[in-house]
């Protein structure tokens, strides 16, 4: 059965009682249904004519009236109603050719996935667009994209993507840019490669963009132990990450005064590494690349120090905080913030180290069950233990070597609460509004997933 059959409808959809499961819808308003993203755009009038088509082949058409930008009520085969695209680069700083055997079969998959982009935040390298894809982006003004970047230098991109065809994708972004589609963009720098002149070139490039290119961040290459027979890459020193620091800073200054807007952004990781206070929260304008790391932690600390000001007198129960080694020091500074106020609050941070990845990886979203209980089992670690939420997968609430939140917990005999990366969140979860753990249910298969209590 394809993926963009019908699979269920809700108790509220216009449609119900009217399809099917199984029924797979062919076109609306005239329009023809390949995906999420013509249902979305065609589905969002008030009045449409649905074309749709039964299981043994025959066609009906169905009248809707609906709000505007109501939803019809459907759940497909997949979310896409269609298979996600498979990356077609081989790009020599991907994170995920440096991945041991035996996780997950999930884990080895790369997406390159313009669909996921507009719909979920996912980046892509714009190589993988049919010319179909990119009239369509156009023609339907899907905006805003994500776009990994790199480098604008063509042969280089080239290189770097292990991709024939990568440089001329570039031009796809001016045909955007002409056409008013937003783009945030990213660099994943590589010492060595696309650092110094390079990225200097690429961000004149890329300024010459603006306003269509609305924000770019510079985030640093990361390089695990497994790496064997793969392309030859370096880390970033302190002395190189301030280097770029310097140069990025210097350019995104010359932005602002041009353009009312830096446009580039360094990650917070770059800042760690070279030892370097974070920037004050007006630098980050509106923070838009949050999801990659640039500003994250300066965000989290404005919003606690907010937070510590509201509270009130806490119970003064012992917990800790297990974070990422080049986190631990903001954690560490947060808590210092909350005992400002309140003297006697109690508190551990625990820094991880990544022994699964290789301690080169020293991000909190990046460590594993395996390496959070070896480490902590016989610590003190008070009455609960905080992590993020970033550790874990949402639904399946398990890390990335398939350990799960409650195997973690009864090996380490404390309840363990993964809270978001939200200033606000970890305030309340210190002084007792504890976040919600998610209970675990099994489907008719048997197979366990986690669910949060509605009546909570």
């Amino acid at each position: 059965m394809e993926d963009n059959y019908i699979k269920s409808v809700d108790e509220t959809s216009p449609l119900r009682g009217k399809v099917q499961p199984g029924d797979t819808i062919i076109a609306i308003n005239g329009n023809k249904i390949m995906d999420v993203l013509d249902y979305k755009f065609f589905a969002y009038d008030r009045k449409l004519d649905v074309l749709l088509r039964r299981p043994d082949g025959s066609e009906y058409s169905l009248k809707v009236k609906k709000s505007e930008g109501g939803d019809l009520g459907l759940d497909f085969g997949s979310y896409l109603m269609d298979a996600p695209r498979a990356c077609s680069n081989r790009c020599v700083f991907c994170f995920i050719d440096q991945l041991p055997r035996g996780m997950r079969r999930t884990m080895y998959f790369k997406d390159d996935d313009a669909r996921l982009s507009f719909l979920m935040g996912n980046y892509i390298t714009l190589t993988n667009l049919s010319q179909r894809e990119a009239e369509r982006i156009i023609a339907l003004h899907i905006s805003p994209i994500n776009v990994s970047v790199h480098t604008t230098n063509p042969e280089l991109r080239c290189q770097m993507l292990r991709n024939d065809k990568a440089g001329e994708s570039l031009e796809l972004m001016r045909r955007f840019a002409e056409a008013g589609i937003t783009m945030n963009c990213q660099i994943v720098c590589c010492p060595g490669l696309n650092d110094g002149e390079e990225l200097m070139r690429s961000m004149r490039d890329l300024a010459e963009l603006w306003p269509a290119v609305h924000s770019v961040s510079i985030v640093p290459v990361g390089l695990t132990k497994f790496r064997e027979k793969l392309y030859p890459l370096t880390a970033f020193t302190k002395e190189h990450a301030a280097e770029t620091l310097d140069m990025v800073e210097a350019f995104s200054a010359q932005c602002l005064e041009k353009y009312g807007s830096r446009i580039f952004f360094c990650g917070d990781e770059l800042y760690i590494k070279a030892e370097r206070e974070l920037p004050p929260d007006e630098f980050y304008e509106e923070y838009t690349q949050l999801e990659n790391g640039v500003g994250m932690l300066r965000l989290q600390e404005t919003e606690f120090r907010s937070a510590v000001k509201l509270a009130d007198e806490p119970d003064y129960v012992d917990f800790s905080i297990a974070t990422g080694v080049s986190a631990a020091p903001f954690f560490e500074k947060l808590l210092a913030i909350a005992r400002e106020r309140f003297p006697k609050l109690k508190g551990h941070v625990y820094a991880i180290e990544n022994d699964f990845f290789g301690h080169s990886i020293n991000v909190t979203g990046l460590i594993t069950g395996g390496d959070l209980i070896n480490q902590l089992k016989g610590r003190e670690l008070g009455e609960r233990l905080f992590i993020s939420q970033n550790m874990l997968r949402r639904l399946e609430q398990d890390f990335l070597d398939d350990v799960t939140l409650e195997q973690a917990s009864e090996a380490l005999g404390v309840p363990i609460y993964p809270t978001e990366a939200d200033g606000f969140a970890l305030c309340d979860a210190i002084f007792g509004i504890l976040p919600e753990i998610p209970e675990p249910v099994r489907n008719a298969s048997g197979e366990k997933y986690y669910q949060y209590n509605q009546n909570n």
